[in-house]
C-alpha cells in the first residue's frame, strides 16, 4: 500500500507519493493514509486503529475523536495524529490536505498564515521582507523603504547619519542641522570622519582653516585674529611693520 508523504520543511516544500521508509512519528514527514476494514488489517494494525484518537479531541470535525470508519483518511505527524479533515491550520482553520504546512511549538500552520504571523515585517510599510532587508536601530526595513527622512533618497549601502532617531543622507543633514564653515559657508557634517576646527563661535573645515593673507594652513599652528580674519604669526608681523 502506498501513502502520500508530505515534507514539512518551510522554504523547500514538496509533495510526493511513495512507500514510507520512516516511522509515522518521524520528525521530517507527515503521513497521510486511510483506515481499512478490519478484515484487511493485521492484528497489530487493528490494535493501533483502536488506540487512535484525533489530536483535535473535543473539537474533532467528525464529532468523535476516536472514530475510524473505513475509507476515512488520517494524518500522522511526529507522535500526533488527526483525521484528515481535522489536520488544519491553527489560524485560518482550513484543512491542510495535500498543501504545504509548517509546524511550530506543537501547532500546525498553512504556509500563508505562517508567513503572515511570523515573517519579518518592514517597520515603515509593515509588509513582509522576503529578501535584502536593512536593520537600523535593531528594526527591519526593506532596502527601498530605508530612505532619508527629508529627501527620501535611498540610504541602503550609503553613508548616513541620524537626528532624533531619524536617518538622513549627508547632504540633507548638513543643510538642516550642521554647523557651517566660516570660510566656505558649506555645512560641516563630520560624515566620513571629516575634521574641523572651532574657535569661539566660529567653525572651519580643516582645509578651510588657512591664513587670510598667505593662504597657508593654520591647522596645528598658532594664529592671530584680525577682525573677521585669521592670519598666521608671520603675516601678522608683516602687517604691523
Amino acid at each position: 500500500m502506498s501513502v502520500d508523504v508530505m515534507t514539512s520543511k518551510f522554504g523547500n516544500i514538496t509533495l510526493k507519493t511513495s512507500t514510507p521508509k520512516k516511522d509515522p512519528g518521524d520528525d521530517d514527514v507527515a503521513i497521510l493514509s486511510s483506515f481499512l476494514p478490519e478484515y484487511l488489517m493485521s492484528p497489530a494494525a487493528i490494535t493501533k486503529n483502536k488506540a487512535f484518537e484525533c489530536s483535535m479531541k473535543r473539537d474533532c470535525r467528525l464529532g468523535d475523536p476516536k472514530a475510524t470508519p473505513p475509507g476515512t483518511k488520517k494524518m500522522e505527524y511526529k507522535t500526533r495524529q488527526w483525521h484528515e479533515k481535522c489536520f488544519s491550520c491553527v489560524v485560518c482553520k482550513s484543512a491542510i490536505g495535500t498543501k504545504s504546512f509548517i509546524p511550530r511549538e506543537q501547532e500546525v500552520y498553512c504556509a500563508t498564515c505562517y508567513e503572515e504571523k511570523f515573517s519579518t515585517r518592514c517597520v515603515k510599510c509593515d509588509k513582509i521582507i522576503t529578501s535584502g532587508g536593512v536593520t537600523y536601530k535593531n528594526e527591519p526595513w526593506h532596502r527601498e523603504c530605508f530612505t532619508c527622512s527629508h529627501c527620501s533618497t535611498s540610504l541602503a549601502g550609503q553613508r548616513f547619519t541620524s537626528r532624533d532617531e531619524k536617518p538622513y543622507c549627508g547632504d540633507c543633514f548638513g543643510e538642516l542641522f550642521a554647523k557651517r564653515c566660516t570660510s566656505c559657508v558649506k555645512p560641516i557634517t563630520g560624515i566620513g570622519g571629516t575634521r574641523f576646527i572651532s574657535f569661539e563661535d566660529r567653525h572651519w573645515h580643516n582645509d578651510c582653516f588657512i591664513c587670510a593673507a598667505c593662504k597657508t594652513s593654520l591647522v596645528g599652528r598658532g594664529f592671530i585674529t584680525d577682525a573677521e580674519d585669521i592670519i598666521c604669526p608671520e603675516c601678522a608681523k608683516q602687517k604691523l611693520m
